[in-house]
């Protein structure tokens, strides 16, 4: 199963994956369109900052999903098939304890509409919209064993190039 998945040395911070998810779950679907909405589109990536790292948050699609066990509506269910957390919001009451059980802080609130939001993959794009907009490439979405796979090359290109100090 595909995972979207973050090089950190490679964000940037911009918050391009942002602005794409927000206009990506609007109505209008642009990002003009998304500006003239009375209600404003939320984005449900993150970018948080810690020190001289950027780090894009999104919901993780856990195989134990704790948000799914809290959600006392079944708003939240997991898609064993796909494994993906998936959302119904028309049965969210707003109680926030998806938010609240989340270790990744993935979930955010939409005060405007009182239900909680979470990263759907974006099942009407063929690419998360997130992963498209990135310009360096620093959100993938793929194979984990590929990706962990170039981190290793990586590493060990890295590790037998550097000069050993004298």
């Amino acid at each position: 199963m595909q995972q979207i998945l973050i090089d950190m040395e490679k964000c940037l911070g911009c918050r391009s994956c942002e602005l794409s998810c927000a206009v990506a779950h609007s109505a209008s679907r642009n990002l003009f369109g998304a500006l003239a909405e009375a209600v404003p589109p939320r984005a449900r990536v993150a970018v948080e900052r810690s020190r001289e790292t950027n780090f894009p948050i999104q919901c993780r699609h856990c195989s134990d999903p704790q948000c799914v066990k809290a959600c006392m509506t079944g708003a939240l269910t997991r898609d064993p098939a796909r494994g993906l957390v998936m959302q119904d919001t028309r049965k969210c009451v707003g109680c926030w304890m998806c938010l609240m059980v989340c270790p990744f802080g993935a979930i955010v609130q939409d005060n405007s509409r009182g239900v909680a939001l979470k990263c759907d993959r974006c099942p009407d794009r063929t690419e998360p919209a997130c992963v498209e907009a990135c310009p360096t490439g620093a959100i993938t979405c793929r194979e984990v064993e590929e990706y962990s796979k170039e981190k290793r090359q990586a590493f060990l290109q890295r590790f037998t190039c550097e000069e050993v100090p004298a």
